[in-house]
């Protein structure tokens, strides 16, 4: 069906956003569709607009909807958030939060400091946005670093999960067998083309604790055939060094989350009651150099396909001199193509990986 035709009530018909929003920088462009910053003229507020052009859409339809249908269900504090949906003759605009922290290795490699305990604190917050994602029948499918992102500057510990291009809303008793996600985060059973549930995100939540406390990916080979046989294997390590200072416990959660089987894996419920989330067995010792480098060493910027450039952003909106309330407190310029203001979705590619392979996953130098 043709978008704009019978659609969802939710959807506010518009002959002009421009009468609505002043438009402001380009953060960005994708497949189909723009990212643009803009205010809101009645309230002054800032969001992130995404400018979808139908006529880019035609044979996706059903693709964008799914997104547009999986944004409009969810509130949470940790997930950002679709404010809004107008529709033009030509168009769509997804109105989205303006999330303005940056990216979350970006923050890890910038801090002095970071220990087991930041990494736990941050996984809490990820279980418990995709277990309210579970509990409303949702499956992210493509959770990995570069969807997760810093609420604000002045506010280190708030992340937010964002891009849910790939997710998708459970009928009812259904499965799903769609080959999707990113290399590197993707669960045995989509590798295996076997009908698979929620218990995807929390194989995906795993990976993220283990590169979190050592800085390099589970899994590697330059050659993605051996890469999946890794993953379908659940072959993976805690190598020594990078591993020998980190709990055991920590560990242990890891091995709950990337179990093999999936019907034995740990759900986000689980997770959450494990003593590295809810106790206090997650260590407080700075780990902070060993990870910073590995990040830089293997997740390199110039591997990522950036999305939103928030150099611009931030210097228009000092330019503008806006409110208190809409800037970014203490913030400078953005030097790094990996610093960026989002609203909405990303295009994060996979994850990068150690410096040497010889056919196997192996930890870094």
């Amino acid at each position: 069906m043709p978008l704009g035709q019978d659609g969802p009530s939710w959807k506010k018909r518009t002959e002009d956003i421009r009468r609505i929003y002043d438009f402001r920088d380009v953060l960005g462009t994708g497949a189909f569709s723009e990212v643009v910053l803009a205010e809101e003229k009645a309230t002054r507020k800032l969001v992130a607009i995404k400018c979808i052009a139908k006529k880019a859409l035609e044979g996706k339809e059903t693709s964008i909807e799914n997104e547009i249908a999986v944004l409009h269900k969810i509130k949470h504090p940790n997930i950002v958030a679709l404010d809004d949906i107008y529709e033009s003759g030509t168009h769509l605009y997804l109105i989205m939060q303006l999330v303005s922290g940056g990216e979350l290795f970006d923050r890890i490699v910038e801090k002095g400091f970071y220990t087991e305990r930041d990494a736990s604190a941050l996984i809490r917050q990820i279980l418990d946005a995709v277990k309210y994602l579970h509990d409303m029948g949702i499956v992210h499918r493509d959770l990995k670093p570069e969807n997760l992102l810093y609420y604000s500057m002045d506010e280190d510990s708030k992340i937010m999960i964002s891009d849910f291009g790939l997710s998708k809303i459970e009928g009812c008793g259904s499965v799903m067998s769609t080959a999707c996600g990113t290399p590197g985060y993707v669960a045995p059973e989509v590798l295996a083309q076997k009908p698979y549930s929620k218990a995807v995100d929390c194989w995906s939540i795993g990976v993220i604790a283990y590169i979190l406390l050592c800085g390099y990916p589970p899994f590697y080979d330059e050659n993605d055939a051996k890469l999946f046989e890794q993953i379908l294997r659940a072959e993976y390590e805690f190598d020594s060094p990078y591993w020998d200072d980190i709990s055991d416990s920590a560990k242990d959660f890891i091995q709950h989350l990337m179990e093999k089987d999936p019907s034995k894996r740990f759900t986000c419920e689980q997770a959450l009651q494990h003593p590295w989330i809810a106790g206090d067995t997650a260590l407080d010792k700075n780990i902070h150099q060993s990870v910073s480098e590995q990040i830089k060493k293997n997740f390199a910027k110039s591997k990522w396909k950036q999305a939103f450039n928030a150099t611009a952003v931030v210097r228009h909106m000092r330019k503008l001199q806006l409110g208190t309330s809409q800037d970014i407190p203490g913030q400078t310029t953005p030097t790094s193509p990996g610093e960026r203001l989002v609203g909405g979705t990303s295009n994060g590619s996979d994850c990068g990986h150690p410096p040497t392979s010889r056919g196997q996953r192996l930890p870094p130098d």
